[in-house]
């Protein structure tokens, strides 16, 4: 990413490793359900300790704490079951132990009861002491016995009941030709009340992902899982690996980058289609398991390290990337490579056209801009602006000189307003482009970024989709979709693949 420079910022060096690191991803389908989540991490949060001594001299949790982390949205059982685990490893580690155990959900089997197909033991405020007293007393089971005396054996019975409803739910997908271990890790990750239809657009989300969330799983296994539930990751992580060999999603090969090549680049830089022009032969062929839906939608720069697109590829069925500069479908260079599984056919532009020239989307800038400025088009669009004293260097600069400025100094400026992407909005006076007209520049509605700092609107501006050009790709979907579909949008940033479907009227 590029480093931000404020105006009060004196320096103006500026890191050119990429443009856009938020890169996007989307998958798109006909039938079942769509989700999304965002979450953040509290500056204020509790130091290294999140644990006081209790009357034992043992270690127990902070009451305060507890009703902090509560404040923020996660239910009692799991805060405490998260501090108990965390120990001594600081609040980061806290809030990611959190965060996991709130996915995993009545999945989740701790300590104090709450547990799949058992109802969460309630605990009021007056009964936070005995809690905090007990906290490292457990029984031989390994039950808090703070809790234990709650807790009889119908809960074992509540099990084998779910894990019988569980079964069935596997059992209805295995005859509809799913794996089962496939199967069985949908009903983990939706539970097991989920709808069949909820379920089998699970299995579709994980197969376009690679399934790496259920791969990633046991990193969090330990002694709070269920025997059962951990043998079914454990044993679908193996079963995984062995089909994935080589054949599911491609050759996968080492991932050191040993054998990476740098992904050759085409110039012109068109993709697979441009607007309004005659259709060009593609050779790209797809696998049978990336062919028709679920359509995803995968975003990165172009010019990414040796090795990246190569990687990308591999763990999307080895389609190549179709490599596209946004300069022909708007007024700013965007160079980006786009993996997906869309058809090419049919494809058509969002109206009205968009200017692909400066003086056509900024007309105010015609009478203030020089002869000796060559620029047509800016540059891609950053993710941060130059500091007020560079603008005020160039301005002293012009004012004395001659007009025109000798080489050296129309050099200098012209060096600035690329690097920047400046215009010229008075004599001698360049300005770095308003959030407003990035916006413009980038297919978004007037104020779309509104609402947030200026900073935070450069950064994600810079981060964005170039909706005009993400929209002439997923317009193949508005004849196949004409209700509307459903979305799974992961790093979405602004919405810019959301944006570019409701330009082209298609429901969400």
């Amino acid at each position: 990413m590029a480093h931000c420079v404020g105006d009060s910022d004196g320096s103006d060096n500026f890191e050119w490793d990429s443009d856009g690191d938020g890169e996007e991803a989307a998958s798109f389908n006909a039938a079942g359900a769509s989700s999304s989540a965002m979450a953040s991490t509290n500056a204020d949060a509790p130091g290294p300790s999140t644990r006081v001594a209790n009357g034992n001299g043992k270690a127990g949790p902070s009451a305060s704490l507890v009703h902090k982390y509560m404040d923020m949205g996660f239910p009692e059982e799991i805060v405490l079951k998260a501090m108990k685990d965390n120990g001594d490893n600081g609040a980061d580690s806290l809030v990611e132990l959190l965060l996991t155990y709130q996915e995993l959900g009545n999945d989740l089997k701790v300590d104090n009861g709450f547990a799949s197909g058992c109802v969460p033991q309630n605990v009021d405020d007056s009964d936070d002491d005995d809690i905090l007293e007990n906290w490292d007393d457990e029984d031989a089971g390994g039950r808090s016995t703070g809790v234990a005396n709650s807790v009889d054996d119908s809960g074992d019975e509540d099990f084998l009941h779910e894990m019988s409803q569980t079964d069935e739910k596997v059992y209805s997908l295995v005859k509809m030709g799913f794996p089962e271990d496939e199967a069985a890790l949908a009903v983990t990750r939706c539970g097991q009340d989920a709808s069949i239809s909820v379920l089998v657009d699970s299995i579709y989300a994980s197969q376009t992902a690679g399934d790496v969330y259920c791969g990633n799983l046991s990193d969090y296994e330990d002694n709070s899982y269920g025997g059962r539930n951990k043998g079914r990751f454990m044993d679908a992580n193996k079963k995984r690996r062995k089909r994935y060999e080589g054949q599911a999603h491609g050759s996968r090969g080492p991932l050191d980058g040993s054998s990476d090549e740098p992904m050759p680049l085409p110039h012109p830089m068109v993709g697979f289609s441009l607007p309004h022009q005659c259709t060009r032969p593609v050779d790209r062929s797809l696998p049978s398991q990336a062919m028709g839906p679920p359509y995803f939608y995968y975003e990165n720069v172009a010019l990414a390290p040796k090795g990246v697109w190569t990687t990308i590829s591999r763990f999307l069925y080895d389609i190549q990337p179709e490599f596209v500069d946004s300069k022909y479908f708007c007024a700013a260079a965007r160079k980006r490579g786009y993996i997906h599984n869309l058809p090419l056919e049919n494809r058509s532009p969002l109206l009205p056209i968009p200017p692909k020239k400066i003086s056509e989307a900024f007309p105010h800038t015609k009478r203030w801009w020089p002869s000796w400025d060559p620029r047509r088009q800016f540059n891609c669009l950053q993710t941060c602006v130059s500091s007020a004293k560079l603008l005020e260097r160039i301005r002293v600069a012009l004012t004395n000189s001659s007009d025109p400025p000798p080489p050296r100094v129309q050099k200098f400026v012209l060096e600035e307003c690329r690097k920047w992407n400046l215009a010229w909005v008075g004599l001698n006076k360049v300005a770095p482009l308003e959030p407003d007209e990035m916006e413009f520049l980038l297919g978004f509605p007037k104020d779309h970024t509104r609402g947030i700092s200026r900073r935070e609107r450069y950064r994600s501006l810079g981060n964005s989709f170039q909706v005009d050009t993400v929209a002439y790709h997923l317009s193949v979907l508005k004849d196949m979709y004409p209700q509307g579909m459903n979305v799974l949008s992961l790093f979405s940033g602004i919405g810019g693949a959301e944006v570019a479907l409701h330009r082209l009227d298609i429901d969400i």
